[in-house]
């Protein structure tokens, strides 16, 4: 995979303080189970994995306000819920960064992030981290994607949206591949990869 390539300096720094120390991956994800939950979107509306009656799975990204990384991908996310919306696979963002550690992580915060950056998908606070911890949620942005099966939220991809922050017109797709064939009935090529981005700290 192509090494992600960065803007700026703060963004380098920003990167090497937030995951050194987590390339090494864990134990994986795939297969495990998502319990439904309930968080607070920007509107002020509780949204949960059962309101899209039609839904075959969900594109889940992990986000956040502060992240350089982050920042970078908010068009493509808006792209991605456009594009697969249709097919049954809604995008949504959540955050579960520590508010008491970064003030601007704060639920007004997010609410104008939305607004300047004209976000078409529900952006939901994860105020008690319950649901990263659920997913195993490591930086933002890290994408998943959860299919519906027996009645039961399975995660079938874990990793990055891309390979190429600073240039999307040359990233390959990871989390579209990975989209994509699932819609078609197709094993995952490359159900995990790795993420790049700020950490997520839980609190104990």
């Amino acid at each position: 995979m192509r090494a992600l390539k960065i803007t700026s300096i703060l963004v380098l720094l920003t990167a090497m303080l937030s995951f050194k120390g987590n390339q090494h991956a864990s134990q994986s994800v795939i297969g495990n189970a998502i319990n439904n939950f309930s968080l607070r979107n920007i509107d002020n509306k509780k949204v949960s994995l059962t309101d899209v009656k039609n839904a075959k799975g969900y594109i889940i990204i992990f986000t956040c306000n502060h992240c350089p990384f982050a920042k970078l991908y908010t068009k493509r996310l808006n792209e991605l819920n456009t594009k697969y919306k249709a097919s049954g696979l809604p995008l949504l963002a959540i955050n579960s960064m520590d508010t008491a550690v970064y003030k601007d992580e704060s639920f007004d915060m997010m609410q104008k992030k939305a607004q300047s950056e004209k976000i078409n998908f529900p952006y939901l606070s994860d105020a008690k981290q319950t649901v990263g911890k659920n997913f195993g949620a490591k930086h933002t942005p890290q994408a998943f994607i959860i299919w519906k099966e027996e009645n039961n939220w399975v995660i079938k991809y874990s990793g990055s949206v891309d390979d190429n922050g600073e240039h999307p017109e040359e990233a390959i797709p990871l989390l579209a591949n990975a989209a994509d064939q699932l819609l078609q009935g197709k094993p995952i090529s490359k159900p995990e990869t790795e993420s790049f981005g700020c950490r997520i700290f839980y609190r104990k």
